[in-house]
């Protein structure tokens, strides 16, 4: 009689009483995660029982599930396991809400939200906005300035749709501070269903806060900023944290940082299965893998693989083979959204059935335009004839009318209206500087009408007819030299 967890199944072997009865095998397969069909179990326990066992048995094959089942670390209240789940990854400008929504649409089980930085969320103003039904976290932006001005509008830093995406949404954020990360943790942490904090972004304006790849650098900051994370927030709201990393140089760097990151308390850990340096059109590694996945389920923590992940059948193909427990798709979800749709249910859609439906869902969440432009321009082929006007186009109006969907215009003449698309920017004439800006650059002599030659001390110094040499100019201003001396001085200079 034993239970033992494999990467993919649970095995049982029943034995009667006495001994020398047949065994009985079970092999139960697990596709659930911790959906473990208890259910099922206990039915056969009890139909067993009942015909071959005495019933202390069944109490001995119960305390066994109990204690020889995998470890985990328990999923919070209003949290949720990454396990046996198919996701979207974290993307700056391509993981804001229509996307997000999109992939939910599509099959994804889970969604991350961009990067956040804990700066920018810190400060911010939580408020429901009761016309999109969203979530708005928003806040005045300085633009670089000391005081932001009298008639600057709030910004909008992060937008969820709570009965959309609620639940399935995962809140990424970039930090460096373990106090930052809880203060900003704190804001949205009653809004989503996990707090992940992103270790892989290789990217300068990541790195050169000490974000992202940066904390790969510094595993006791990173681990610190997990532990403050799980102590601070997973206690009191009830949710997972996690982290998403990237492979380090070697494998033994690798193993002695996963195994220090699931100790400090996080459900869930994703792996991008490339180094710091590697760029996403280079081969994702594969060689570590399996490893990362033997430690993470030896410590009861989700794993999920990511890199060169485009479809459902990849991200199976992966837990077949690796021991992964999920996987992450990127830059393929920019492309397409529709992704994340098994073929047997149809597969990807076409790119205009997934615009359409992508600009919808834009509209009705009131995206910004300069975001929704930016996806656009993944979502329709480069060589499509209508691909020049998209990046051209500057409302949602002008995209609906340039793409024929004439269903849509009305709404976006709203939407439009309600960002400010539709106002005509006012021409300004070029300023009229004063006389002090002008003589300060050196401008005071263009603004003059340029004076004659005679008046400016300068005779007509053009050559007389049917001479060669320039005629000789005299003085325009009174010398006092006797005529002779100055008759023999003009003399010499025609010699």
């Amino acid at each position: 009689m034993a239970l033992t967890g494999g990467a993919g199944n649970t095995s049982l072997t029943l034995r009667s009483s006495p001994p020398s009865a047949p065994l009985l095998p079970i092999t139960i397969q697990n596709f659930g995660g911790d959906t473990l069909p208890y259910g099922l179990l206990g039915f056969l326990l009890s139909h067993f029982t009942s015909t071959l066992f005495p019933c202390y048995v069944m109490l001995r094959l119960a305390t066994t599930i109990m204690t020889n089942s995998p470890k985990r670390v328990p999923i919070p209240r209003n949290g949720v396991d990454y396990r046996c789940k198919l996701v979207l990854a974290p993307m700056v400008r391509s993981g804001e809400l229509p996307s997000r929504l999109l992939a939910l649409h599509y099959g994804a089980d889970l969604v991350w939200g961009p990067e956040t930085v804990d700066r920018s969320m810190i400060g911010t103003t939580r408020t429901f906005n009761s016309a999109l039904s969203t979530v708005d976290f928003t806040r005045l932006s300085s633009n670089g300035s000391h005081g932001p001005r009298k008639d600057q509008k709030e910004s909008v830093i992060f937008r969820l749709h709570p009965a959309r995406e609620g639940k399935k949404l995962i809140f990424q954020m970039g930090t460096s501070d373990p106090e930052r990360a809880v203060a900003a943790a704190k804001l949205i942490a009653g809004d989503v269903a996990g707090i992940d904090v992103n270790a892989g972004c290789p990217k300068p304006f990541s790195t050169s806060g000490g974000m992202g790849a940066a904390l790969l650098r510094t595993p006791d900051k990173l681990c610190a900023i997990l532990e403050a994370l799980v102590a601070n927030i997973a206690s009191e709201f009830e949710i997972g944290i996690s982290v998403k990393i990237r492979l380090l140089e070697t494998r033994e760097e690798t193993e002695t940082l996963v195994r220090r990151l699931c100790a400090t308390g996080i459900t869930g850990l994703t792996i991008h299965c490339r180094t710091t340096p590697m760029r996403p059109r280079e081969k994702a590694i594969r060689e570590q893998l399996t490893m990362i996945a033997d430690i993470c389920r030896e410590m009861g923590v989700a794993c999920l693989a990511n890199g060169d992940v485009t479809c459902p059948e990849d991200a199976q193909e992966l837990v077949n083979t690796f021991g992964v427990e999920g996987a992450m798709i990127a830059t393929a979800a920019e492309t397409n959204p529709s992704c994340f749709r098994r073929k047997e249910d149809g597969g990807l859609a076409p790119w205009r059935e997934v615009v359409e439906l992508y600009l919808r869902t834009s509209m009705e969440v009131e995206n910004r335009w300069g975001n929704t432009k930016y996806l656009l321009g993944h979502l329709v082929p480069g060589k499509d004839p209508v691909y020049r006007g998209v990046t051209g186009s500057k409302s949602y109006t002008g995209i609906c009318e340039l793409l024929g969907f004439p269903e849509l215009v009305e709404r976006a003449k709203e939407v439009d209206h309600a960002l400010g698309l539709d106002v005509v920017p006012v021409k300004q004439g070029k300023k009229k500087q004063n006389s002090t800006a002008d003589a300060a650059g050196g401008q005071s002599g263009k603004k003059e009408k340029r004076k004659p030659l005679s008046t400016r001390g300068v005779e007509n110094s053009k050559p007389a007819v049917g001479t060669s040499k320039p005629a000789v100019q005299s003085p325009a201003v009174s010398i006092d030299i006797p005529q002779p001396a100055m008759e023999s001085a003009l003399a010499a200079q025609l010699v």
